[in-house]
Order: structure tokens, then sequence, then C-alpha cells
């Protein structure tokens, strides 16, 4: 099929109110991680006034809509939850009630990451409205939960129970008006100590686990900030950037080097008049291509202190158990895994094509964004994680990223997205399925 690449841009322009709307009305009620129940049930609503050919809700309450009816099963997914608002001090406006103008919405997860279910919703409308569905694809738009306290677990559950696995997917969180194919993983590691309390009068009585824990997070900002000299003890994990050490290395320059940083720390003690009998800190680690869960916790027990005080050390990789606005609880390993997806993969090529034959070979958008866009490439990667550890990083199903909104948005007070950005991913969504069927 030929497209009309002129008509798609019409179409799309054409919706630009009726998804400002719907975007307004979604963020308009709370929806962080476990209480999204307003927004799913909104999103499905839409879905059915839109005549999505299957509309359901499964039972960790992700939305799943169809259209279509074809062989090849194509994903369009957004993680519909949010963080909550903060220092509302920081806000110059209602986080849920927002604002709009000529070219903004404002609200909490306007661009972070609600914008991105509206372009899909009104994408794969406009494939039914311009008669390109077709016997070779089906569209499945989801809306999806619980992304913002466990990136992927809601995929998860849609692959292994749902039973659903597509062909490749198409992530739309905030891409700053670019393609992004991969992302930096991450995990959330625990090293606990133990200690002997006693009496703070006498500290040589006990074993102060807190004292311990220092010297360990001393090994652990050495991991972080060293180089990777031969004469280096602690060799920094920019290491994993040389061919030297990591056999992922081009990928590894293309994502960004691993970072460790501590998050959190615990302990225990008797009083403020003892000697600490325990100590606990949480380690935020991102990895880069070729770095796996088992590497980073073997990294971490190969630290010089950590090795120096023995089994007095435990270093073990967190759980999520949380349960679902449904109540369903799905329990998950705190790993969320590197992925990147080749830059002449199909799914690359299709994306890259469907969006120069809208739009040209540089990023768009409204003016405020176009000097921060136009000096990047259009493909490039993600500096936060998505549901793409899951997707691709867990399952190996083919993952890309193109979504209305920025980056720098996400988390933000006076949070913003654009209404070119929700026009300009609704046109590209409509295309993308023909030109990878074609």
């Amino acid at each position: 099929m030929s497209l009309n690449y002129e008509k798609i841009k019409e179409a799309a322009k054409g919706y630009e109110k009726d998804m400002t709307k719907f975007l307004r009305e979604i963020v308009k009620n709370p929806g962080e991680s476990c209480d999204e129940k307003a927004h799913i049930e909104r999103i499905a609503e839409e879905m059915r006034r839109l005549e999505f050919d299957r509309v359901e809700i499964d039972p960790m309450g992700n939305v799943l809509g169809y259209m279509g009816s074809g062989e090849t099963l194509i994903g369009f997914d957004a993680h519909i939850d949010t963080v909550g608002i903060g220092n509302r001090d920081n806000w110059t406006f209602d986080p849920y009630e927002g604002y709009e103008n000529e070219e903004e919405i404002g609200g909490r997860g306007v661009s972070d990451q609600c914008g991105g279910i509206v372009s899909a919703v009104y994408g794969a409308r406009i494939m039914k409205d311009l008669g390109l569905l077709n016997d070779k694809y089906t569209v499945l738009v989801t809306g999806t939960v619980q992304e913002e306290d466990c990136d992927g677990l809601c995929w998860q559950y849609i692959i292994n129970e749902d039973k659903v696995r597509p062909a490749f997917v198409v992530s739309t969180e905030p891409t700053d008006g670019g393609i992004y194919r991969g992302q930096r993983g991450r995990m959330e590691i625990r090293v606990d100590v133990k200690g002997v309390s006693c009496h703070g009068s006498a500290p040589e009585r006990g074993d102060n686990a807190i004292y311990k824990m220092a010297d360990i997070l001393q090994d652990v900002r050495a991991l972080n900030e060293n180089n990777a000299d031969d004469s280096t003890e602690i060799k920094g994990l920019v290491k994993m950037l040389d061919e030297k050490y990591n056999s992922q290395w081009q990928e590894a320059n293309f994502l960004g080097r691993g970072t460790v940083t501590v998050s959190e720390i615990f302990f225990t003690s008797p009083s403020r008049c003892a000697v600490a009998d325990s100590c606990a800190v949480s380690l935020d680690r991102r990895m880069t291509a070729g770095e796996t869960w088992e590497s980073c916790l073997d990294e971490i027990r190969a630290l010089p202190a950590v090795k120096k005080y023995g089994d007095d050390v435990t270093v073990s990789m967190y759980e999520y158990s949380r349960p679902s606005y449904t109540g369903l609880t799905y329990p998950i390993e705190c790993y969320f895994p590197t992925w990147v997806i080749p830059k002449d993969h199909p799914v690359t090529k299709a994306l890259e094509e469907a969006y120069e034959n809208l739009y040209g070979s540089e990023r768009i958008g409204a003016p405020e964004t176009l000097p921060m866009r136009k000096a990047r490439p259009l493909t490039d990667k993600w500096t936060f994680s998505t549901n793409g550890v899951s997707i691709m990083g867990r399952n190996g199903i083919p993952c890309i990223g193109f979504g209305p909104g920025a980056e720098a948005q996400a988390h933000a007070p006076n949070e913003k997205t654009w209404k070119q950005d929700l026009v300009t991913c609704a046109a590209v969504y409509a295309a993308l399925p023909t030109v990878y069927c074609k």
C-alpha cells in the first residue's frame, strides 16, 4: 500500500483538540503507581468511543486496546502511572487541574507519560479513518501500570500471564522529538554489614558496623569515579567503554557508561549512646551494554573493603512485591536490563522511514524546544529507564522509542508537554505499521 503522508499529517492535526481534551481528562485525576484506576478507566472509555475492535483490562489493571485483525501484532506502549507532585510550593499551577495555551498542556503526567497513550490511541484511530488497516497487521495499544515503581513489571505480566507477544513494541515515553533505540539498564542493590553493639563510653568493646560501611562506601565511590589504568586497584566503571574489558564496548559507548551511587542508608543501634550493630545501604546501579545483574553483584563483592569484612557483609538484590490497584501482587527482582536495538534493525529503519517521509531528517517541535532538539541526532537513546527493560531486555522483543514530551519534564514540578508533539507522534504511529509490513 502506498501511503499518503500528507493525509496522515492532516488527520493527526485534525485530532489536536480531541487529543488535548483527552490528555487533560486523564491527568485531572492523580495516578501514582498502584492507584491508576481512574486513568485506566478513562483510557478504556476513549478506546471504546473511538471504536477499537477490542478493549480489555487485565487482572493486573493494564488496559489493552486492539485495532484491526491482521497477522502481525504491533504494540504501542505507554505507562500511565505518574510520580507524586512533591513539594506543592514548587508548582505555579494546580498539578491536576493543569492548564493549556496555544502550544502547551501542563499537569502531572503530561510528558511522563500520559501524552504517549493519547497519541497512540489516536494514531490507531487514524489508521482506521484512512483505511490503512489490512490483513498484514493488528495494532495493540497498552496503557500500563506500576512503571514508576518497577519498570517493566507490567510487561512481564502481559507477556507471561496474558500470553501477548507483539512482533515489536514502540515505547511512547518522551523522546524530545527523536527516535530512541536503547537505554542503560539499572538494578537496586543492598549491602548489609553486621557489627556488635556496646556502650558508647567504651567503643573498643564493640564492632561498629557504620565504620565498616564507611570503608565499603569509599570503595563504592572509587568504583564510580576511578579510571581503568592498569595500576588502579579498583578499576572504575568507565572500563566498560574499552574493548579490553567489554566485548559490547561499541554499544556501551552509544548508551554511556554505567554508574553507581548510594541512595539510602539504614542502621540499628540500641541507643544514641551505643555502638551501631548493623548498617545497610541501597545502591542505585545503572548498567551499560555488557553488564548483567550477576556481574554487578560480583563487582561489589570483589571490592577490597567488602572482602576485608568477609562474612559480616551480604550483597543482594532487592525484590518488588507491591500490590497493583486491582490487588494483584506479581513479585519480581529489582533488575531492569540494558537493551539496545541495532541501528540497522528493520524496526529502526521502518520508524526512521515513517518519520522522515512525514517530517524530514531532523527533530521538530514547538519553538522553545527546537535549539536543544536540532542539536541532537534524530536517532539517539534515553537517559532514564523504560518498560523496554522487560519488553526487549528480559524477553527479546524488539523495542524502539518515539514519544511526545521531554525527558527533562519527567518528575519535575510544573510539568508540561506540547500539542505539536501529540500531533507528530500520532501521525508517525499511524504510518509505521504500513511501512514495516510493506
